[in-house]
């Protein structure tokens, strides 16, 4: 019989998308997806922690500078839900942002498309409900 182990954990706070930019990334996560600034705040030396989330989104994205080990151009596996994903494909297109050239439709599956941060970072947009 095997043990299960339980935690204290109840959410899911901040993810973490490193960034070789940081004002060029926030520049682009409040301009072009308009999410708000949550922290821009000292971390280290010469360093910024900067998490950014849609409005009255509990759960944050950092967009930390590059570490040790960490890299850009990476498929970040966040999902961040809309109501309308064909509006909000043909708004960001229009406005420069790199996105899939066509909303994504398969069956059972609601529609979605992906979009690169400028450090070509995947994030998805799916369409709720």
């Amino acid at each position: 019989m095997s043990e299960q182990t339980s935690t204290r954990i109840k959410q899911l706070a901040t993810v973490a998308v490193p960034v070789a930019d940081q004002d060029r990334a926030l520049e682009f996560y409040l301009d072009k997806l308009g999410f708000e600034k949550r922290t821009d705040a000292p971390f280290g030396p010469g360093l910024r922690w900067i998490e950014v989330a849609p409005s009255g989104a509990t759960t944050t994205i950092a967009l930390p500078p590059l570490g040790p080990g960490s890299r850009v151009g990476v498929d970040t596996g966040i999902r961040l839900l809309t109501g309308d994903a064909d509006a909000d494909h043909a708004d960001l297109k229009a406005g420069g942002v790199d996105v899939d050239p066509e909303v994504l439709r398969w069956p059972g599956v609601p529609p979605m498309f992906s979009l690169r941060d400028p450090d070509r970072n995947t994030l998805y947009i799916v369409q709720q409900g």
